[in-house]
């Protein structure tokens, strides 16, 4: 190695100088040779500048490696075969320390290029927070939860919620919490789990915030039709064979009754009138049992409806074409009524992908719900509008000047079978939001700041 010779390098030459040095001594002292003098002193100063040409050669060099080395410049190169022996081997070990260095420096920015790929395709948010407030964003499903909204500092997160920034501020390491907030006009239930690094002596704060909406929507509804399927099942076994002795004790009955109505070849020695009194009165109560048994029956049946909807089976279709058929169905009787309907299309060529079945019946549910909370309104006035909203998704109101749902309602107007109507079944809303949910959107309902109510779906 040039490291190991070059001490041998620099003795000789040293030896050398001292020889030349001696013997420039001994000419001087000695009388006679003035042009032998002049040639070693000659060969002293020249010895004297090698040396110092192979010192300081060997250390640019090895400066112009350090640096390389500091800077990451991994394009620098070291020939040096030409400048003397013993300096090619030196470059060699220069340029193979420099390609090593690069190919460890180029293996982690792989690795540091594989983990930000995982990081980014991870469908969870992940957010931190440094103790001054800056908040990074730090996957796609971070940016996509926020949207377009500019999001760097903690107290960014205001506009969704103002409890928000204190709530992920103040969560320490392990600690689980869930969140609903509103962005962008869509309800979010985030489950939010933190974690702390310390990086440099700088805390920072880590946040997975997953979006359990969908799931929660889907395990309560999953809930629901369980419960409805049970209570479907029993009902009907205990109401079928109710209603069908009924219906055989009403025939008994009638038959009977003809055979001891007066004039009747059965007649019997009991008064007539007697017997078709209490008779009578038995058809009353069996009729009774009989009607109440059949409309039992269609209320459990109408039940069924939220077990039995069938997969959605999606096309395309025009909002405008869609509201032009909805409005032909529901608002026949309308304008005897003084119920004024307006509709607004934004853009008027927006289409949607769904099922137009399954569309147009709720959006009749929610036009019938409009026209039934108008009744005894002065002016009363229903609108139904579309539009894109900031997220790019398609979202149809149906708004009425009605009185509106009491706020402690808001949260139970979809629940299957709660109802505020003393005719109602409790299943159109609920309906409503099963088919959302199956066309993976989700339903709503505000009150409006002038009066009235607002069904929100977004698709």
């Amino acid at each position: 190695m040039i490291f190991n010779k070059f001490p041998l390098y620099v003795l000789s030459r040293i030896l050398c100088i001292m020889v030349t040095l001696l013997v420039f001594t001994l000419a001087i002292t000695a009388p006679g040779y003035h042009a032998s003098c002049v040639l070693l002193a000659a060969l002293l100063i020249g010895q004297i500048f090698e040396m110092l040409r192979f010192v300081s050669k060997t250390n640019t060099e090895l400066v112009r490696f350090l640096a390389a080395a500091r800077n990451a410049d991994f394009s620098q190169r070291f020939q040096l075969s030409k400048q003397g022996s013993g300096f090619d081997e030196l470059g060699e070990t220069f340029t193979e320390i420099l390609d090593k260095l690069q190919l460890a420096r180029t293996g982690q920015e792989e690795q540091l290029r594989h983990i930000k790929a995982v990081v980014e395709h991870v469908p969870v948010p992940l957010i931190s927070i440094k103790a001054n407030g800056q908040l990074t964003l730090w996957n796609n499903s971070a940016r996509r939860l926020f949207g377009a909204h500019a999001i760097t500092r903690v107290n960014d997160l205001i506009r969704f919620d103002s409890d928000f920034p204190q709530i992920l501020t103040s969560m320490i390491a392990g600690e689980r919490r869930l969140l609903d907030v509103t962005i962008d006009d869509m309800e979010h239930r985030l489950s939010i789990v933190a974690s702390e690094i310390a990086t440099g002596g700088e805390r920072e704060i880590l946040l997975s915030m997953q979006d359990i909406q969908s799931e929660l929507d889907s395990a309560q509804l999953q809930a629901w039709q369980d419960l409805v399927r049970v209570l479907t099942h029993e009902i009907m076994n205990s109401i079928t064979p109710v209603a069908s002795l009924a219906k055989t004790a009403v025939d008994l009955a009638t038959d009977v009754k003809d055979k001891v109505q007066p004039g009747s070849s059965d007649n019997r020695e009991v008064p007539a009138e007697e017997i078709v009194e209490e008779i009578d009165d038995v058809l009353s109560a069996v009729q009774t049992v009989a009607r109440r048994s059949e409309g039992l029956m269609h209320f459990v049946s109408s039940y069924r409806k939220l077990t039995r909807l069938p997969e959605p089976k999606k096309s395309h279709i025009k909002v405008s074409t869609l509201f032009s058929q909805v409005q032909q169905l529901a608002t026949r009787g309308w304008p005897e009524k003084g119920i004024e309907l307006s509709t607004n299309t934004r853009p008027g060529e927006l289409d949607l992908m769904l099922d137009v079945d399954m569309a147009e019946q709720m959006l009749i549910n929610l036009l019938q719900n409009a026209e039934q909370a108008l009744a005894g309104i002065k002016n009363p006035q229903v609108s139904l509008s579309a539009f894109l909203n900031a997220r790019g998704h398609v979202v149809i109101e149906v708004s009425d000047n009605g009185p509106g749902v009491a706020d402690d309602l808001d949260d139970k107007v979809f629940v299957p079978f709660f109802t505020t109507k003393k005719e109602g079944s409790g299943v159109g809303l609920a309906l409503s939001r099963q088919i959302m949910i199956a066309h993976g959107g989700h339903v709503a309902m505000r009150t409006n700041n002038c009066g009235g109510a607002t069904f929100s779906l977004t698709f």
